[in-house]
């Protein structure tokens, strides 16, 4: 299965969307790494352990990490690749299929930034209701990081 999808964070001939630099958009999805409970429907508790021998896990390339939503832990690995793109590839659950996202920023022009969204698995279902579903879910849990950002942005929390 593989559904991809664009959300535009910026737009400078827009003078109702608020400016947001590169920078700014990476520290936010660095908290979504980090510090995932700070976001609507983000775990109870998120535990980062580095695995490419970084000292701390802010300065690693590749994170280990333990989602804990009440009773249910998920654990997967982060790869960062500085200021462009991060890669969530969770680890197998009996039962679940392991779906990996890849999130990228990209700016087809100056000071217009977009976000792409890459949900991929070797699973293919064959319920399309279903794959339709998870589709929606994504995308809005997509659109509320976006909406999320915006608004640290606009409180001078970015």
């Amino acid at each position: 299965m593989h559904y991809e999808h664009l959300i535009q964070v910026t737009d400078p001939a827009d003078p109702r969307i608020e400016p947001m630099d590169r920078d700014a958009l990476w520290r936010g999805l660095l908290a979504r790494v980090y510090a995932p409970e700070r976001f609507p429907f983000g775990p109870d508790d998120c535990r980062t352990e580095a695995l490419d021998g970084s000292t701390r896990p802010e300065d690693a390339t590749r994170l280990r990490r333990e989602l804990h939503y009440g009773e249910l832990r998920l654990v997967d690995e982060v790869t960062i690749q500085a200021g462009a793109s991060l890669r969530f590839q969770p680890e197998r659950r009996e039962g679940m299929p392991a779906i990996v996202l890849s999130l990228r920023i990209e700016e087809p022009q100056p000071g217009l930034l977009c976000l792409r969204f890459v949900y991929a698995s070797p699973a293919e279902t064959d319920d399309p209701e279903t794959d339709g579903l998870r589709q929606q879910a994504w995308l809005a849990a997509d659109r509320d990081m976006v909406r999320t950002l915006r608004t640290w942005q606009a409180q001078g929390r970015l």
